[in-house]
């Protein structure tokens, strides 16, 4: 007879507790010299594939213990992909209705995976702003009263989720031994609360942020006009920027795919580029870097076709 009494984990607790591997190639000779490590978190191992499940439990779990929603609520957020992907999954475990809003220029995968979760996707012209663009359509509508904005971009529960899970996981998972955390920056939620996490355990961590070259357009990784800069980002956190031009993040996610076994989309591979910078400049250094999401998402937009 089935025990209908017994306890089995959910979706829900899959969240988390991600690989910390050691890249054993793409150092080289230089970094190695130097006795530095070099580490990638697996973040495409969370259940809808990303970081970003992280902050998305976090801020529907969040915003129910407020009292601010409930199983049933329309929720909208804007979104350049992976945030939307957590988000669907999230809304479809909890039981919300899920209104998306993303430029049009998204992988067809990313688009597919959130419209599998059961949201509604809509769709907003790259050449008239992208980003900047559908924030302002999501706070229009919610104005109308058309749903509720989780607003990742301004939500404290966005870092506070890398603060209580993914910052301690890389302290525990290094021995404490971690110098330098590197991290693609976009919304920003993960630099801010892994950032503030390991500072608080040991103030001599150095943070190193990924942001776009001048004219470099790579996924997951923004440089924010002043007007849109994300409300939770605090600039004192971080100590050092290194600027990625898309080519070489492209080169790079193919690079780490074809030597290392890890399939990537850009803006991690983004991130390794700034870590491999820092692993030819530190000297006996822990370095880890967020591999922020999975490369299947991004095998339509021919980023693996082109040989390095």
């Amino acid at each position: 007879m089935i025990d209908l009494m017994k306890t089995y984990t959910t979706v829900e607790n899959a969240v988390g507790q991600t690989p910390l591997v050691r890249l054993q190639r793409l150092p080289g000779v230089v970094a190695t010299s130097r006795g530095n490590i070099v580490l990638g978190k697996l973040e495409g191992n969370n259940p809808a594939g990303s970081v970003k499940d992280r902050p998305a439990l976090s801020m529907i779990l969040g915003a129910e213990a407020r009292g601010e929603i409930k199983p049933g609520d329309t929720l909208i957020e804007a979104t350049s992909g992976n945030t939307g992907i957590a988000l669907a999954m999230t809304a479809a475990m909890r039981g919300y209705k899920m209104i998306l809003i993303m430029p049009d220029n998204l992988s067809v995968e990313r688009r597919a995976s959130m419209a599998a979760y059961g949201a509604k996707l809509i769709l907003t012209p790259a050449s008239q702003g992208g980003m900047e663009y559908a924030r302002d359509l999501a706070t229009k509508m919610q104005a109308e009263g058309q749903g509720k904005v989780l607003d990742q971009f301004s939500n404290p529960d966005n870092p506070l989720a890398h603060f209580k899970t993914t910052g301690p996981e890389l302290w525990e998972q290094t021995g404490g031994e971690i110098t330098h955390f590197v991290s693609a920056m976009g919304t920003t939620g993960t630099i801010m609360g892994v950032g503030r996490y390991l500072k608080l355990k040991n103030p001599d961590i150095k943070i190193v942020g990924a942001q776009p070259a001048e004219g470099s357009q790579i996924a997951g990784i923004r440089k924010w006009p002043e007007a849109y800069l994300p409300a939770i980002y605090d600039p004192s956190l971080v100590d050092q920027f290194e600027l990625i031009e898309q080519k070489d993040a492209e080169a790079m996610a193919r690079r780490l795919a074809a030597e290392e076994g890890i399939c990537a989309g850009v803006s991690a591979a983004g991130a390794l580029v700034a870590a491999l910078r820092v692993a030819e400049r530190a000297q006996n250094a822990t370095i880890a870097f967020i591999v922020c999401d999975r490369g299947d998402r991004y095998l339509s937009t021919g980023l693996f076709d082109e040989q390095t």
